[in-house]
């Protein structure tokens, strides 16, 4: 009776390595207050701490929807490895 063991993909991938990037940056960049506790350079009158920050906030949703999104396309490819070996 030999058995195979079930063969699962590895848990930390490339794809998954690059989602934690994208969801770490934006707290980073917040989190670091002295690279941006400055008032030059002014944007339109506006000093450099405020909007630094409100930049980031765009920002940081294109960075979640991007990680949403290689999320759902690593558990569709998951599925699928899965699907197909157990076939």
């Amino acid at each position: 009776m030999s058995e195979t063991p079930e063969v699962r993909p590895p848990v930390v991938t490339p794809v998954r390595v690059i989602i934690a990037l994208c969801l770490v940056a934006p707290f980073v960049a917040m989190l670091w207050v002295g690279s941006y506790a400055k008032v030059d350079p002014t944007f339109i009158g506006i000093p450099f701490f405020y909007w630094y920050q409100m930049l980031w906030v765009p920002i940081s949703a294109g960075l979640t929807m991007l990680a949403y999104k290689l999320w759902l396309r690593d558990q569709r490819a998951r599925k699928e490895a899965s699907g197909g070996a157990a076939r």
